[in-house]
């Protein structure tokens, strides 16, 4: 969701091999079995790739907003300069990523998922909203770089700039070999999910849907006759039957169905009676293995039930914020790279690995000492109630616990 109020306008005012190198092959090894065994998931929060974002990779679009504070995106620019320093313009299409490309190639993830919510369009038939988003389709490569698998569509802002936008929004990831799901050019589209192969592991079935409790709009919901996304109108047990009749239509045997969701406001770490109960009839119903939360501008809670994890809120990871003043106690400039993996043949959850990431002159960064440990702390206060906890090790990153 997209952020501005009082705080914005305030802040514009050899073949011999040494035993080192030979003890480091052995571990490679090791891991390379490992992960044979495993089908391990790259997830994160929000990644938001307009606005300022888009103003400093190679191929801007029209900087012109239509906001209550900030008419023109590169102001945004300017905001995050004058809080951490010059930040490269133009910048490679790798630039946003920073540290996490090297954390996604040491992880090895066999799928990397975002939610991109970001209209990919040169449209200017802005919906009247507020906030808008939209990235030239020219930077499509930035997702490229990152060698990402598929994006979730259905949120907030993909339809920022009209239809128009959404369908050049899909047409350009199309052209790109990115997968989606979340969003279509009808209800069946919209409503289908993105079936990905992993040979010899198996399929993966990832479903996106957006709540209006996020924020978007009901004219949004994609019909028979008409583009948009998969519209959550209530968390009902209703709608938990009619999604598991969906997911049945696809699902084959070992399929590991994962359940994108964009639910709930900007802030807060409470989650709703509402969300806790849909996801476990989700689970318990519907038979989703994974459950990817997203919309909180800081991560929320994690909760395993019946060995299914639940990411209430997975936070932002990739946005143009910086310098912008308010609700500084939730550190929004803090996020997490989720690595969740599964047994090839069980399909149980394995593991939770989390590295923790700060935005930084836009772009990711390997979070401090500090940083983490006050991740750890966030995690194990709001997971206490739900049965998780987090391990902080040596390197900064973390591991889900769970009873």
């Amino acid at each position: 969701m997209g952020l501005t109020g009082l705080g914005l306008l305030e802040a514009i005012s050899s073949l011999a091999i040494p035993p080192a190198h030979a003890g480091q092959i052995e571990r490679s090894m090791r891991q390379s079995s490992e992960k044979s065994h495993l089908i391990t998931l790259f997830l994160c929060g929000d990644v938001m790739t307009g606005r300022g974002i888009d103003q400093i990779l190679p191929h801007p679009c029209n900087p012109i907003l239509y906001e209550s504070y900030v008419q023109d995106a590169r102001d945004y620019v300017l905001l995050a300069e004058r809080m951490n320093g010059p930040i490269p313009k133009p910048a490679a299409l790798s630039y946003i990523w920073g540290d996490a490309l090297a954390e996604m190639a040491s992880h090895a993830p066999d799928l990397r998922i975002i939610n991109l919510e970001t209209s990919i369009t040169s449209s200017n038939d802005y919906w009247p909203k507020g906030i808008n988003y939209r990235m030239n389709p020219e930077n499509i490569g930035c997702l490229k770089a990152a060698a990402i698998d598929c994006c979730t569509l259905a949120n907030n802002h993909v339809l920022d700039w009209g239809y128009g936008g959404l369908i050049e929004t899909l047409e350009t990831l199309e052209a790109n070999g990115i997968g989606y799901a979340g969003a279509g050019r009808n209800y069946d589209q919209a409503t289908a999910p993105k079936v990905m192969v992993l040979p010899g592991k198996g399929r993966v079935l990832l479903f996106s849907f957006g709540a209006g409790s996020s924020g978007i709009p009901a004219r949004w919901a994609a019909s028979r006759r008409r583009s948009g996304i998969n519209l959550l109108t209530d968390l009902s047990t209703h709608a938990v039957n009619r999604i598991a009749e969906v997911i049945d239509n696809y699902r084959r045997p070992g399929d590991i169905v994962v359940a994108s969701i964009h639910w709930g406001g900007n802030w807060g770490y409470r989650i709703p009676r509402e969300q806790r109960r849909f996801a476990h009839e989700l689970i318990d119903k519907a038979g989703v293995h994974l459950i990817h939360g997203h919309s909180s501008h800081h991560p929320k809670g994690v909760e395993i039930y019946h060995g299914r994890p639940i990411l209430y809120g997975c936070g932002d990871f990739i946005n143009d914020y910086e310098g912008i003043s308010g609700n500084e106690q939730y550190r929004s400039e803090l996020g997490l790279m989720y690595f969740v993996s599964f047994e090839v043949d069980s399909k149980n959850l394995a593991a939770i690995e989390l590295t923790p990431t700060r935005m930084r002159r836009f772009r990711v960064n390997r979070a401090s000492r500090e940083e983490a440990e006050w991740l750890k702390q966030l995690l194990d206060r709001e997971g206490g109630t739900l049965g998780t906890r987090a391990v902080l090790h040596e390197n900064n990153t973390l591991s889900l616990r769970w009873v």
